[in-house]
């Protein structure tokens, strides 16, 4: 079969639509990613797949920019239409954002069946404009927020797939941790970095106790603007880091890291629990509807991560929450398998089903609010849904 998959062209929708990509090409599909120019030139994914840039613009409530923007899409729409009917899919996976926008209008008004995958734990903008005509709603929670109960027969729980080599990772022991190794931790802010992680990480490790602070190993991303900052911070404390501004090897960073430090975004949240890793999250507090704080939930009522919000999100906080965790050897341990315990690593193959399923054109889907793919069934050809 051929499908299509729209993205917007950040990590938290490209890293699962990427996951799903690799999955359906095992499985003899072709596949196409359209996306914007950020998504186009996003490293390391998608090398060696087609991929089309379309116009997307933004809906706003200022009346010159609104205009703009549904003329963009439009023209966005006109486009994928085009490049449907020169090979028409047997259906469009949407991931959220609005370069995803046109091609699943597109869709929509050739009678393709679509999917929408959401990552986060409150339904996205695009995503609850186009609920109403799905074939299906992807979700990556039991619980989604922003969702209309009309919608919710359509929810079937997959999980927000990740990348394999992430999902290998959770098969493995969590690496020794005694009261004489180095405590390794990652910090990452998500693909667009985070200024308030290089401005408190460095601090928060400066208030540990010696014996432990000596004993730090970090690896951090940073913004671009703030590298040179935090490097000095870290060479003035003694503690050796690895610093850069983009992670090209995340599973391999993730696969050596005892603790990581970040942000809530969906993917974030996503190979945290697929590798079985404790976090210390802080939730970006301007994100749309809040959803990292929503994110965050799941993993932290687990006891696999401690959220603090920003504003609480100080030097001395990080410090004690660190110097809580460490202090027990098992305690990290014991987080890490907490972690594991609400993750989804099937979540990539579950989604390939569910697509394949839609685009089989089988019967209707009968699931509930919340339902796993082992308990969606199907109903009788004809019968009603």
């Amino acid at each position: 079969m051929q499908f299509v998959l729209a993205a917007g062209g950040t990590g938290g929708h490209m890293i699962p639509a990427y996951a799903l990509a690799a999955e359906l090409r095992s499985r003899g599909h072709g596949v196409l990613l359209i996306t914007d120019e950020r998504g186009k030139r996003y490293p390391g994914l998608f090398e060696g797949m087609p991929v089309e840039v379309l116009q997307a613009g933004r809906i706003t409530k200022n009346p010159i920019n609104l205009l703009k923007g549904v003329a963009s899409i439009l023209a966005g729409r006109r486009a994928a239409r085009a490049l449907y009917r020169r090979g028409r899919p047997d259906a469009v996976i949407g991931f959220g954002g609005y370069p995803a926008f046109p091609a699943l209008l597109a869709a929509a008004s050739m009678d393709i069946p679509t999917v929408l995958h959401e990552q986060n734990a409150v339904l996205g903008r695009v995503n609850r404009l186009l609920a109403g005509g799905a074939s299906a709603i992807a979700t990556a929670y039991e619980r989604i927020e922003r969702l209309k109960p009309a919608h919710q027969g359509k929810c079937v729980l997959v999980g927000n797939p990740v990348r394999e080599a992430v999902v290998r990772l959770g098969e493995q022991p969590f690496p020794p941790f005694d009261e004489f190794s180095p405590l390794k931790i990652l910090i990452t802010g998500g693909s667009q970095g985070a200024t308030v992680l290089g401005r408190v990480v460095p601090r928060g490790f400066a208030a540990l106790e010696p014996s432990l602070r000596h004993r730090l190993q970090i690896v951090q991303q940073c913004r671009p603007d703030d590298i040179e900052l935090v490097r000095e911070a870290y060479r003035q404390l003694g503690i050796p880091a690895e610093l850069t501004t983009y992670i090209e090897d995340m599973p391999a960073k993730l696969g050596d890291a005892h603790l990581v430090i970040g942000r809530a975004g969906a993917s974030t949240i996503a190979e945290l629990t697929a590798a079985g890793r404790p976090a210390i999250l802080i939730p970006l507090p301007i994100a749309t509807d809040d959803h990292q704080t929503a994110n965050a939930r799941e993993m932290a009522r687990a006891g696999g991560a401690r959220m603090i919000p920003q504003g609480q999100f100080r030097p001395d906080t990080l410090a004690r929450q660190i110097e809580a965790l460490a202090a027990d050897p098992e305690a990290l341990s014991n987080a890490a398998a907490r972690a594991l315990s609400v993750g989804r690593p099937r979540a990539a193959q579950d989604l390939a089903d569910l697509v394949e399923r839609i685009a089989n054109k089988q019967a209707p889907l009968i699931v509930g609010p919340a339902a796993s793919p082992a308990s969606v069934r199907l109903a009788p050809a004809g019968a009603a849904a």
